[in-house]
């Protein structure tokens, strides 16, 4: 078990698993019959993820535009709360296929509200791409369309995600264990 700041941590989807999965998340994205695609990632969380699904997608054959957002889901610590748009994106959707990248996908609240916004703006699709499904969390009525892991009901840190403001740096998605 790795020790990383002075905690240990235990490695769900190790590196190599989440590279092989990217890889053939961007193949199932190239088989979609998208038209002038933008890829959208989904702030702070899934930066890692969507940087790599991007690279994989140039492999596929796909050259999407790629666009930033910020919204901001969570009040103290880490429930839910209000959902504010913290920073949007510069490019008018209208028209246009939309691919939202997100770390991983609970209860849905974020993503839907996001979906939402697109879709009110004109845009011509909007398909979601999530690194990780948290199904048992769920309380919107939503579904992702390109599913990475399903994710047990365990708060995980790695691969953009963090506690805390640590631990987005692990190139691996891993559970907290504790002190060493």
């Amino acid at each position: 078990m790795p020790v990383v700041r002075g905690k240990q941590i235990e490695v769900l989807y190790s590196a190599s698993a989440i590279a092989r999965r990217n890889l053939e998340l961007a193949k199932e994205v190239a088989g979609r019959d998208y038209n002038d695609l933008l890829v959208v990632s989904v702030l702070k969380g899934s930066f890692i993820f969507a940087a790599d699904l991007i690279r994989a997608m140039h492999d596929a054959g796909i050259s999407p535009e790629v666009e930033f957002i910020m919204i901001s889901s969570y009040g103290a610590g880490t429930t839910s709360g209000d959902i504010n748009v913290l920073r949007d994106i510069d490019n008018d959707v209208r028209g246009r296929d939309i691919l939202l990248v997100d770390d991983i996908l609970e209860s849905g609240k974020t993503l839907n509200f996001t979906r939402e916004l697109m879709l009110s703006r004109g845009a011509k699709s909007v398909s979601i791409a999530v690194l990780l499904d948290k199904r048992s969390r769920r309380q919107a009525s939503l579904e992702a369309d390109f599913v990475g892991f399903e994710c047990p009901d365990y708060f995980v840190v790695g691969y953009g995600m963090d506690v805390s403001h640590a631990f987005r740096e692990l190139p691996f998605v891993g559970v907290v264990k504790g002190d060493v």
